[in-house]
């Protein structure tokens, strides 16, 4: 059985042989130890601490494979981006122009500076190994990130957004980039991203990017291809979280041009569809009435240790309680009586 849950420090060396594995310009995990252990040391923190507001906590899960030592996911969702500083991002605009001399008028798309998400938290992180690519559990360890918000709404904003990685070539070159902050920057994609650390909210973005609107008619044709195009590995997360309900259009990355999707917690079906329940102990014997069985993603309602897994149940609609396996009760660390937030898969 997959279970997820928080990080902890004995992750660190399986921590550091995901990140081996991810390409060039392709933001999952940090690249060295140091920043890793600084990443796990920060989310037990964050978990561990009582908050009321959410600021600078950072809460990273990974997705545990059954009977198998490591890790093969990661998924993180931080409490508010920009918390030190500004969250920059590019912001789809349309600009009128008009002639009334010639009788012209006209739109133009343009792309304007702006720190509109600073504040929100943002989801980040996700990596499955390929086994666990299109699988049910890979959906759980997306999800997994928005149960504990559920869970614990205090932590968060009420909105949420997700920056997914743009187009990249195999050497890791970005043609957004190229065409664009290559020119303020004077240095190739990759160095930006290991000198700024895809923080996206340093100094050096107030002082270099420009701040008036960028027109795109202007921008080579490939940089503006590229613009609100997925990375290919970051297909899977699209999916995952259109269905949930992001939205894409909005914002766009400044670095590489990938599609920033936004959301508000109403409108997420995680939020919409969470349920309550206590947990009661599934009947196992092989005579019982079957009833159609259900696949919900289960979470403890546990604050201070969180994990969730996939089980299947009748639908929980019209009841007060879950019937829940020994074996799910163990991996939840919950017993009958207990609490657990359940969604449907």
């Amino acid at each position: 059985m997959y279970v997820v849950r928080p990080v902890e420090l004995t992750d660190i060396a399986a921590l550091e042989a995901l990140a081996a594995v991810s390409m060039p310009g392709v933001h999952t995990l940090p690249k060295t130890r140091e920043k890793i252990v600084a990443m796990v040391e920060r989310s037990i923190a964050s978990f561990a601490a009582h908050v009321d507001i959410p600021s600078e906590e950072a809460y990273l899960l990974v997705l545990e494979a059954p009977g198998e030592p490591g890790i093969v996911g990661t998924a993180a969702i931080f409490a508010a981006a920009g918390s030190n500083g500004t969250y920059f991002s590019f912001r789809n605009d349309v600009i009128q122009q008009v002639s009334r001399d010639l009788n012209i008028s006209h739109s133009v798309h343009a792309l304007t500076l702006c720190s509109e998400l600073t504040g929100y938290s943002q989801l980040s992180s996700f990596y499955v190994g390929e086994r666990e690519h299109g699988t049910p559990e890979a959906a759980l360890l997306s999800r997994a990130r928005l149960m504990f918000a559920v869970l614990a709404p205090h932590r968060f904003s009420d909105r949420f957004f997700v920056p997914l990685a743009g187009v990249t070539d195999s050497t890791g070159g970005s043609p957004f980039w190229d065409a664009l902050g290559r020119k303020f920057f004077k240095m190739d994609f990759l160095d930006a991203e290991r000198v700024i650390g895809g923080a996206r909210n340093r100094t050096l973005i107030v002082e270099l990017m420009p701040h008036y609107p960028v027109y795109v008619p202007l921008l080579p044709g490939d940089a503006q291809a590229a613009m609100g195009q997925i990375h290919p590995s970051g297909e899977l997360a699209f999916n995952l979280l259109t269905a949930e309900g992001f939205e894409a259009d909005d914002y766009i990355d400044i670095f590489d041009g990938g599609p920033i999707l936004q959301a508000h917690k109403n409108s997420l079906r995680t939020f919409s569809g969470a349920l309550q329940r206590r947990v009661a102990l599934a009947d196992e014997s092989p005579d019982r009435g079957r009833e159609p069985q259900v696949r919900y993603a289960v979470a403890a309602a546990a604050e201070h240790q969180f994990r969730a897994v996939i089980t299947h149940c009748a639908a929980l609609e019209s009841q007060v309680n879950v019937a829940l396996s020994a074996d799910v009760q163990e991996a939840l660390r919950v017993t009958e009586g207990d609490t657990v937030i359940c969604v449907r898969i």
